[in-house]
């Protein structure tokens, strides 16, 4: 399959654990290592092949809306304005669904920074995606080792890709790290108003239509202001 050339960025988040940094702006302005979150994510979504970015925006979205205008570097963006109502993950993507198109896209959330050695995360995710077997393709980092993930994990990943939740057990080796590949309509059958991918994804798995690959780096979930911290100091030795 062909790498998606449209993505949905999730930016609309109140930020509310990075505080105090999100006092004044939307948590995708919060900088870290000296470019905006939001700027991580587009920058690696545009080196993959994106060419167009549907963002959605609430709090500070002002700020976010003039911040992206002035980036003058694809991808083009879009935005999806939920400054009615915050939405959550999957409300999100259900309300931006007319502007993704047609064709399957990257989900990313804007929390999210990593290393890339061979700079190939998520065309290696793209070369997973088969929509005749699956309903999403997530990336996964390994637990241990990562920044500003204190969670027992989320995932078991069998030898297939098929992904499985962590359930009943105890700790799980995998954990999202915030970029999926879906269709624009993989939640349209989701309530009206707010509410999260999750459940879509345990529907999937059950179904075993939910795959994943690893990330073939170093994972930084940017949470809080001492993850912030610790993910600067992480890429400055690199």
């Amino acid at each position: 399959m062909s790498a998606p050339t449209t993505a949905m960025v999730l930016a609309a988040g109140l930020g509310t654990r990075m505080r105090p940094l999100t006092d004044d702006r939307p948590k995708a302005l919060v900088e870290v290592g000296g470019r905006a979150l939001i700027d991580h994510v587009l920058d690696r979504l545009a080196d993959a092949g994106v060419e167009r970015a549907v963002v959605n925006v609430h709090w500070f979205a002002d700020r976010l809306e003039r911040h992206l205008a002035a980036r003058g570097r694809a991808p083009d963006v879009v935005i999806s304005d939920e400054r009615a109502e915050l939405l959550e993950t999957g409300g999100g993507l259900k309300k931006a669904s007319a502007l993704l198109g047609p064709d399957p896209v990257f989900v990313a959330n804007i929390d999210s920074v990593w290393t890339d050695p061979k700079g190939d995360a998520l065309n290696q995710l793209a070369r997973l995606w088969n929509p005749s077997i699956m309903d999403a393709a997530l990336l996964l980092a390994r637990r241990e080792g990562s920044i500003g993930f204190e969670g027992d994990g989320d995932f078991f990943l069998a030898d297939d890709g098929r992904l499985t939740f962590r359930g009943d057990a105890a700790s799980a080796p995998f954990a999202y790290m915030g970029v999926h590949i879906c269709r624009p309509d993989y939640v349209a059958d989701g309530p009206d108003g707010p509410f999260s991918l999750s459940g879509f994804w345990r529907r999937s798995a059950a179904a075993g239509r939910l795959y994943g690959c690893i990330l073939d780096g170093d994972w930084m979930h940017v949470g809080d202001p001492q993850a912030r911290d610790e993910a600067e100091a992480k890429l400055a030795r690199e």
